[in-house]
């Protein structure tokens, strides 16, 4: 009876063991990925500062370890100091439109036409800094009135960096980048936009047959998403809105589970990055209240059967919940994947204060036997919290729709 179980024909007890053994290796690839990075860029430091004549070794920064895993970034960092360039478009006004690979700014050690990247990221220097490619030093970080500025020293002289234009800040470039973050959407939305034309180019094939595989699972989850999302929260108009939220479940599904998993072109830490969950947040604030009729307006700024003088008291509450609900959405999604990431990478960090990798292998080998376990174990946890957050994020929308299209019950 066991050989009827199988995966193509693989007897169950082959197949379960190479199942197990292909989830180990994903689950494990992580620890094994980011201890190979951070021991070549560890050892690399300790041989640099032994050739400049100073003590061997440096300290462990477990900060700055975790911030550049989990923060946006111009290049696809994929092991040590090997790096996949990405397009760079800024605009200025001074020089317009300037458009060049990442990799011309050899991963923070040149300046090009006044752009460098520092920690990932391009920032501008001063107009008095010389053009075309220019070998720049170490980028220092200062703290000045709290605030941490980045100050490059160049030919005797210091040059202030200054970021690129944002919602908080308008300075004197736009940067329209093809980062790491929007690269790994762009990805997302050509994988979905594969799976389900493949989806409906097999059911258009197969006619009245049941479907299988992968065809099966789509359709399992597809209808979860209607009987246990759209239609309790929407009812009869459920139809009108399907699309997005089936949009947004498989889209937010399909990012988590990318974080996941550790190499090219995957790893990037999507929903961890709170612009995009912002504009995920905002889509839904704007059907929400574009959506919305007289009897959910009715029920923000002149509740029905409360005392006028709750309805003036109440009326600021349910108009700052317009903006709440959405907020809500967005800090959820991004504060439980940046804390799945973080804990991972704060494990992985273990093996290297538990000892320095070359000088102390016993203290490594400790960190790692620690390390190891707790990161496969927080794997798994990640896996599930990348679906729960993706129904969680499609649910929550869903229901605030619902509330904001629902008829006045007399």
């Amino acid at each position: 009876m066991t050989k009827l179980y199988a995966f193509h024909n693989i007897p169950f007890s082959v197949a379960s063991k190479l199942f197990f053994f292909i989830a180990f290796i994903f689950f494990l690839l992580p620890v094994a990925n980011f201890a190979q990075d951070m021991a070549h860029n560890h050892q690399t430091e300790a041989v640099s500062e032994e050739s400049e004549g100073h003590e061997k070794g440096k300290e462990f920064n477990m900060e700055n370890m975790i911030f550049n895993h989990i923060n946006n970034s111009n290049e696809f960092h994929l092991f040590g100091h090997v790096s996949i360039p990405l397009p760079c478009i800024l605009y200025s006004k001074e020089d317009g439109l300037t458009m060049f690979m990442s990799s011309k700014m050899d991963h923070g050690h040149k300046a090009f036409n006044r752009y460098v990247m520092d920690e990932g990221i391009i920032k501008r220097l001063p107009a008095d800094f010389p053009g075309g490619e220019v070998n720049i030093g170490h980028i220092e970080h200062e703290k000045v009135n709290g605030e941490e500025i980045a100050v490059l020293h160049h030919e005797g002289k210091e040059y202030q960096l200054e970021k690129a234009s944002s919602m908080l800040a308008f300075t004197s470039f736009f940067d329209f980048s093809i980062t790491k973050n929007v690269f790994s959407m762009l990805l997302a939305a050509a994988l979905l936009l594969f799976i389900f034309l493949s989806v409906s180019k097999g059911y258009k094939n197969r006619g009245r047959k049941a479907p299988s595989g992968f065809h099966n699972l789509m359709e399992i989850m597809i209808n979860f998403i209607i009987d246990e999302v759209a239609k309790p929260m929407l009812g009869d108009r459920y139809m009108k809105y399907l699309p997005f939220l089936i949009t947004n479940f498989f889209f937010i599904l399909t990012c988590n589970l990318m974080g996941l998993i550790p190499f090219f072109p995957f790893s990037a830490n999507i929903t961890g990055n709170l612009a995009i969950t912002m504009g995920l947040a905002i889509v839904t604030f704007l059907i929400t209240n574009l959506q919305g009729n007289g009897n959910y307006w009715k029920h923000i700024f002149w509740m029905p059967g409360v005392p006028v003088p709750m309805k003036i008291f109440l009326a600021p509450i349910e108009f700052l919940g317009i903006f709440i609900k959405p907020f809500s959405l967005m800090i959820r999604l991004f504060a439980n994947i940046t804390a799945g990431h973080i804990i991972i990478m704060s494990l992985v960090g273990l093996i290297f204060v538990f000892g320095n990798v070359g000088e102390s292998i016993g203290g490594a080998t400790a960190g790692a036997a620690l390390a190891v376990p707790f990161t496969l174990f927080m794997n798994l946890i990640e896996f599930v919290v990348a679906l729960i957050q993706a129904f969680i994020f499609t649910i929550l929308s869903a229901s605030y729709i619902g509330a904001a299209t629902e008829e006045a019950h007399h």
